[in-house]
């Protein structure tokens, strides 16, 4: 077997060459990496809203807040369930909330679609992860509002203390809520009733059911949807976010996926004809090895080392750079709500992991058919050259 430091050396030596192929490499094991990361961090944004110890119910046939409706009694019929939570006075955390979207504009012209939910008074209860962080909730039976943090600064008067204008009414903002990155920090929230009253709502959108323990859940879910009274669907809030991310996820997970595959092309491409020169100017060498005892396997796996080594540090730089994004910020539409939603990169060790092995995977291909030309060479043929 030929000593690795025999290939690192061989690499060294070709400093050029062997840079530019690990740059071209590292560009796509980059690009394969931070579309990942991407689509992990829409994931990981939207199913931070759900807490596994509350239900979600709509109206049967709807899988959004927005095109649903859930009826008054249905709600006060089921608070009234042995498995409810209640909050320190006692109430049920279960409340119905309107939810709609609102058009703020931006600096330029510009408008962004923000979901707005009309909250009732056990709301925040519900919902332990999300916090007032400055400021105070809303006050039933006012226009004012809380924003998300990931609001904040976004539209003019988008600040504590300042004002929202949206369905010819003035909104004072009086709160800023955190949501530990969660879909609710993408939101706005208002009293139910007023925001209904300003969208022509009578009635909630949805509702939020907080149960004494997530293992009740699965028990309240079909005792809802088995009771004829309701025309109700019920789910687990951590399964309504993580689905209403999965199609923009999988959008950009496909497309990211077939712009790395076609990238990876060329970066095999350009790894094979690395390696094909660097045969090129080694036959004479290669020959001596197996003048000297290697055998034709011992070269064909010398090549493919340095081929390996090439896609090593091609999907190291890349995972490195991929890294980076994780402090970068992006907002974009939501197909399933229509609303925007702030996100950022999500790295995670299996992504890592892939990269590293994709980069590693390129370069193999890459060096693949060079590496079988140099086993074939005969001694004399190598010699002479």
């Amino acid at each position: 077997m030929v000593p690795l430091y025999y290939n690192t050396r061989s690499l060294w030596g070709r400093r050029l060459s062997t840079g530019l192929t690990v740059m071209g490499l590292g560009l796509v094991v980059f690009v394969f990496a931070a579309v990942l990361m991407l689509a992990r961090g829409i994931e990981a944004a939207l199913s931070a809203g759900g807490d596994p110890g509350n239900v979600v119910l709509l109206r049967e046939g709807t899988d959004s807040e927005l095109g649903s409706f859930v009826e008054r009694n249905a709600l006060r019929v089921l608070s009234t369930g042995p498995e409810v939570a209640t909050s320190v006075e006692g109430e049920p955390l279960a409340a119905g909330e309107v939810v709609v979207l609102v058009a703020l504009p931006r600096d330029g012209g510009s408008v962004m679609n923000t979901t707005a939910r009309g909250i009732s008074a056990q709301s925040l209860a519900a919902r332990p992860t999300v916090r007032l962080v400055s400021g105070r909730m809303p006050r039933p039976g006012t226009n004012e509002v809380a924003l998300g943090a990931s609001l904040v600064g976004r539209t003019p008067g988008a600040t504590e203390g300042g004002t929202l204008r949206f369905a010819q009414q003035v909104w004072p903002v009086v709160g800023v809520l955190s949501a530990e990155g969660g879909a609710f920090e993408s939101e706005l929230w208002a009293d139910a009733r007023r925001l209904g009253s300003a969208f022509g709502r009578d009635g909630p959108s949805s509702a939020i059911v907080r149960l004494r323990s997530p293992a009740l859940v699965d028990g309240f879910i079909r005792r809802v949807e088995a009771d004829p009274r309701f025309t109700l669907k019920a789910q687990s809030e951590s399964d309504y976010w993580e689905g209403q991310a999965t199609a923009l996820a999988t959008f950009i997970r496909v497309l990211g996926l077939f712009v790395s595959f076609v990238f990876s092309m060329g970066a095999i491409l350009g790894a094979m004809i690395t390696m094909y020169a660097q045969v090129a100017s080694r036959i004479a060498e290669l020959g001596m090895l197996r003048a000297v005892g290697f055998r034709r396997r011992g070269v064909l796996a010398s090549v493919m080392a340095e081929s390996a080594l090439l896609g090593v540090a091609g999907g190291l730089l890349g995972a490195l750079a991929a890294l980076a994004m994780r402090w970068v910020d992006i907002r974009t539409l939501n197909f399933q709500t229509f609303a925007e939603v702030s996100f950022g990169f999500a790295p995670t060790p299996g992504i890592l992991l892939a990269a590293l092995l994709f980069g590693t995977g390129m370069g193999l291909l890459g060096g693949l058919l060079p590496a079988l030309r140099a086993a074939r060479l005969s001694i004399l043929d190598a010699l002479r050259a």
